[in-house]
């Protein structure tokens, strides 16, 4: 028996190499695309426009993770990411969108809709400054072919820069964009996340699941009673609907 399972070690150690692989292939995916578009965005006069990456922010029972925000004279550009390939297909307020591969088709959360949730998570720092323009924009990478139906900024990377700079209209002062670029830069709770949703948990009357991400909208999943018991659900729901079963032990 023993002599058995060591001539199998190869075939184990290729199945582990392969669930390591789907485990972290969504991972190395965001960071490629967000990698290439903050490339890009380093050719922004750092005069007219401030640039933030990977942005963690924190609300009453709610966690937005945005990709970049970029703080300007002519508005605050808020930015997500997504670096998939093949055909993009979907319209301005559907649920999801699909990725299509010849005969393989998979759905994903809409990413306008993901993208309307940052903004107004970004709305809620700032809500002092009512007269802020935002300019949600989301950027696909290089593999993408775009099939959709939206009036929203949905562009290829190679248009991005082009985008920004469409926006030409003055309506913040010098002196305004860097009061608020500094308060978003203060809020950014990424280095101390954990904290933060433990002093969270404590103030909401959900539990806070906050090892577990959505994985339509990169919400987190908190516990929630329903009609068959309790149940994990998106906190952004109802523009999040994804839910799951809790698993019995």
């Amino acid at each position: 028996m023993i002599n058995k399972l060591i001539e199998l070690w190869p075939l184990w150690l290729f199945l582990l190499l392969v669930l390591i692989i789907k485990i972290i292939r969504p991972l190395i995916k965001g960071i490629i695309g967000e990698t290439a578009v903050a490339f890009v965005l380093k050719f922004l006069s750092k005069k007219d426009y401030k640039v933030m990456h990977n942005v963690t922010l924190y609300g009453n029972s709610y966690k937005s993770q945005i990709d970049h925000i970029i703080v300007s004279k002519f508005g605050v550009f808020v930015l997500e990411t997504k670096h998939y390939k093949g055909w993009i297909m979907g319209s301005e307020h559907t649920q999801y969108w699909a990725q299509v591969i010849y005969k393989s088709k998979k759905r994903f959360y809409n990413p306008i809709l993901q993208n309307h949730g940052h903004v107004k998570a970004l709305k809620g720092f700032l809500s002092n400054y009512p007269y802020i323009k935002y300019i949600p924009i989301v950027v696909f990478t290089w593999n993408s072919t775009l099939k959709i139906h939206t009036s929203s900024e949905v562009v290829k990377i190679f248009s991005l820069l082009k985008t920004i700079k469409r926006y030409k209209q003055n309506v913040l002062s010098d002196s305004l964009k860097e009061e608020i670029f500094e308060i978003i830069k203060s809020n950014n709770r990424k280095k101390s996340q954990k904290n933060q949703m433990h002093k969270i948990s404590k103030n909401s009357h959900q539990q806070m699941s906050y090892s577990e991400k959505c994985p339509y909208c990169s919400g987190i999943l908190v516990i929630k009673n329903g009609k068959y018991g309790q149940f994990k659900g998106c906190s952004g729901f109802p523009t999040c609907r994804y839910s799951k079963a809790i698993a019995s032990h």
